[in-house]
């Protein structure tokens, strides 16, 4: 169905029916994806998105430029708020044909004075267009369209003039035989008497629109019992817009960093879908060769969880809730928000009850006599390219995603994270404490670290901080550290209680550097309920 037959059925349609306001492509997207059957593209919030007032200091091409950006990322129809049309009737006429030639569905235009001036600024000193004038605008523009579907509101600015209730009728009326497709009766009140006392008069002659963003507390029920045809609700992806930008603005001044705002706004990986950079990627593997990191992300989660107690009779440590969702589904999301989509997961405790989509499981059904070892080599079995960057961590540890991008953007073949913050404490149930080539100190920010030991034993003059449970290797590195593994499992004891920093020490020994990437907090270990409180607020 073409857009405009979309709008036109949208209005005369027998149901209450709603549009969201957009102003740019993105916003656009946002309120198709969110369900919206079509999209008011607000003349406030175009006005606003170039920090100009909504008195036509934008010209209706800067306009008509947006509004082409958002019907390219859309599918559902728009309608313009056409201000009072740009000028006369021949600037009606030549806006009309230019967007039904942008595929936009319709416009409306209100019958105030060019240059307009919102209506929620000292309406009642407003002027009101003349009604013999404001009809011949609507009446040329019906006669400019070539889409008979293409729709044409008349905004009715009466009450907003303070003309009340008469004036109002008398010229929707007018403008209704002039012929236009509907009314959109506006009204500036906290209570929706003006707009109900004027349904009660004009019945079901035309569609009727209306926009609450003042009286917003009346029950929508209410405009569903008077018959409106839509609601518009005006400004509101704007105004949301400006509050979360001034927020994160506030922040990161006050900070300095991006560490308390990262995962407070959306991932550049949302960005990329919204904008459809997949047709792009798609398109590239048709007309260019193939190029960029290949990544993988391993989770080892095959243990119970014993210090949980009764909490992990049932399920896994990496399926208990939290924050409402499995803990195994929050760190599947921190990979996901940096690109790694390819995630495997070794099970083993209950491993039916671990069965998110999306993942590829590896079953370590020995979980209860072996080590993170034995895990980590079975999903090394499962991985058959050595071109993909390995991201191994494990099933009950969350970090912040930017830890991640911090791996992934790592040179070197093999890297760890460290928290420098971590200092000795004998009450810890994992103490994979790091010895380092330098502390983390400014000056170690220029230089390569790397590792000397990883222990839950160090000299306390020796301790640089603590491992998170992050490691990278390098795709090319996978089959030396399959042969290290494989030697070190050989040992009984390995294979029954290995655990990753005997493989990191055993590399570091071999000859293969480890690099040192130093955080200072943004992540947590899960091992017993008070860690599973905390986490709660992480």
């Amino acid at each position: 169905m073409k857009k405009t037959a979309k709008l036109k059925q949208l209005l005369l349609s027998n149901n209450l029916e709603f549009m969201m306001e957009s102003h740019n492509g993105i916003s656009a997207k946002i309120a198709e994806e969110a369900g919206f059957k079509g999209i008011w593209a607000s003349g406030l919030s175009i006005s606003g998105q170039f920090c100009v007032r909504d008195n036509n200091e934008a010209s209706w091409t800067q306009v008509l430029e947006v509004i082409e950006f958002m019907s390219d990322a859309t599918s559902i129809p728009i309608l313009l708020d056409g201000d009072t049309g740009y000028g006369n009737f021949n600037n009606v006429q030549r806006l009309v044909k230019k967007l039904e030639q942008r595929n936009i569905s319709g416009v409306c235009i209100e019958d105030k004075l060019f240059p307009k001036t919102n209506s929620f600024i000292k309406g009642e000193a407003q002027a009101l267009a003349d009604i013999n004038e404001f009809s011949g605008k609507i009446k040329a523009a019906k006669d400019a369209q070539t889409d008979d579907d293409f729709v044409v509101i008349a905004r009715v600015e009466a009450f907003i003039a303070g003309w009340g209730l008469a004036e109002a009728l008398k010229r929707a009326e007018a403008y209704h035989q002039a012929g236009a497709d509907g009314i959109l009766i506006h009204s500036a009140l906290r209570v929706p008497d003006e707009i109900l006392a004027f349904k009660r008069e004009w019945g079901d002659r035309s569609p009727v629109i209306i926009v609450p963003t003042k009286y917003y507390t009346t029950p929508t029920q209410a405009f569903r019992d008077y018959n409106f045809s839509v609601v518009i609700w005006a400004n509101h992806l704007f105004r949301g817009a400006v509050a979360a930008m001034k927020k994160i603005a506030n922040q990161i001044i006050k900070d300095e960093n991006l560490l308390n705002v990262e995962d407070e706004v959306s991932s550049v990986a949302e960005v990329f879908r919204l904008q459809r950079a997949d047709e792009l990627l798609e398109a590239e593997k048709r007309y260019l060769p193939t190029t960029g990191q290949q990544v993988r992300g391993i989770v080892l989660a095959a243990s119970r969880g014993i210090q949980l107690g009764e909490l992990t009779e049932q399920k896994p440590k990496c399926m208990l809730t939290l924050q409402g969702r499995p803990l195994l589904s929050l760190i599947v999301d921190s990979y996901q928000n940096v690109g790694i989509k390819n995630i495997t997961v070794v099970r083993g405790y209950r491993k039916e009850v671990v069965n998110l989509q999306n993942l590829h499981y590896v079953d370590n059904d020995e979980y209860d006599r072996t080590g993170e070892l034995a895990s980590l080599s079975l999903a090394l079995d499962e991985v058959f390219d050595n071109q993909e960057t390995l991201i191994v961590s494990y099933g009950d540890v969350l970090f912040k995603k930017y830890i991640l991008q911090l791996l992934l953007d790592d040179e070197h073949d093999l890297a760890i994270v460290v928290d420098s913050d971590k200092n000795y404490d004998p009450n810890l149930i994992r103490r994979n404490y790091v010895a380092c080539t330098l502390p983390n100190l400014r000056s170690s920010f220029y230089n390569d670290i790397y590792l000397k030991k990883v222990s839950p034993e160090l000299p306390k003059e020796n301790l640089c901080g603590m491992w998170t449970g992050l490691l990278k290797v390098a795709g090319k590195l996978k089959p030396d550290v399959r042969e290290i593994l494989d030697n070190l499992l050989q040992q009984d004891e390995i294979r029954q209680q290995g655990r990753m920093p005997d493989l990191i020490n055993e590399l570091n020994k071999s000859g293969y550097p480890v690099h040192i990437i130093y955080i200072t907090g943004h992540w947590m270990n899960i091992d017993d309920i008070k860690d599973l409180i905390e986490a709660g607020s992480f």
